[in-house]
């Protein structure tokens, strides 16, 4: 996809987070009725906790897995699939289900792991699919190391990142959809792109008060500050449509329901955000 532009399509790429799936009845992280309600991340989600407490690790994700079994993509997963009929579509996904390649997604990259494929402990590269949802406890990888989920732990690398990045800096257009943008290095994607010129959407039914602080190499280089456009409605919005570009029919909700762009937001001073 970096390297082998479609000619006159617009390259666009969808960044999303937990929250294009929620009305697929997948649990969000940062609501009050998310995910980490009734977890501790510590618990489930850190290399300490595969460490000291595996069985409760492989439990919570072997639920997990059975839980996305009986899952299907919402309208925003088809709407953004079928974005591809009219643009060059590229979407990287903070999200560990497999709902945008259901809905007929061909480029999704996945930031922080994908939940129905294990990896050896000691060889990431060694990757598996996983068949149907349950991980046995003592399943091991052809290195013979254990295997465990093919889950970006917190405080993990996100290996990812770099390939993310690339795509991001090559985007004629960047819709945010979804997402909290409270989760690093995921967040800072949005300082990759090429120049201020590149539009930003966000639709989300949270209110943004800053785009998120940058990190990495293009720390030095960022902007001060960025317009970007809000959708405050609930998502998926597909019924309520406007032209997104001259060039891509109008399969998202897109300005009609923004009005005017906001003012610039303020990006923070340089910080060191805890990575995911």
């Amino acid at each position: 996809w970096i390297n082998t532009p479609v000619a006159n399509k617009k390259r666009i790429v969808v960044f999303t987070g937990a929250g294009v799936s929620a009305d697929s009845g997948i649990a969000t992280f940062r609501d009050a009725d998310g995910l980490w309600a009734n977890y501790r991340i510590e618990e489930v989600c850190t290399p300490e906790a595969l460490m000291l407490n595996r069985d409760r690790v492989i439990e919570f994700y072997n639920m997990r897995r059975k839980e996305s079994l009986t899952k299907k993509p919402n309208e925003g997963h088809i709407a953004i699939a079928e974005l591809e009929q009219w643009a060059d579509v590229c979407v990287i996904t903070q999200n560990v289900d497999n709902l945008h390649e259901q809905a007929g997604s061909t480029r999704v990259l996945h930031l922080h792991g994908e939940l129905m494929k294990l990896r050896s402990e000691k060889n990431p590269t060694l990757i598996y699919d996983i068949d149907e949802w349950e991980q046995s406890l003592d399943a091991r990888a052809e290195d013979g190391a254990l295997l465990r989920p093919h889950i970006v732990f917190f405080g993990e690398s996100v290996p990812m990142f770099e390939l993310a990045s690339q795509i991001v800096e090559k985007a004629d257009i960047l819709i945010i959809v979804g997402t909290s943008l409270a989760i690093y290095p995921a967040a800072s994607l949005v300082h990759y792109l090429r120049d201020e010129n590149v539009p930003i959407y966000l639709v989300d039914p949270g209110t943004p008060n800053r785009l998120p602080p940058a990190c990495g190499p293009k720390t030095a280089a960022a902007k001060t500050s960025r317009p970007f456009r809000w959708c405050p409605g609930k998502y998926p919005p597909t019924d309520r449509c406007n032209r997104l570009a001259p060039s891509v029919p109008s399969v998202l909700e897109m300005p009609r329901c923004w009005g005017p762009p906001l003012p610039p937001f303020a990006i923070p001073p340089k910080e060191h955000p805890t990575q995911r």
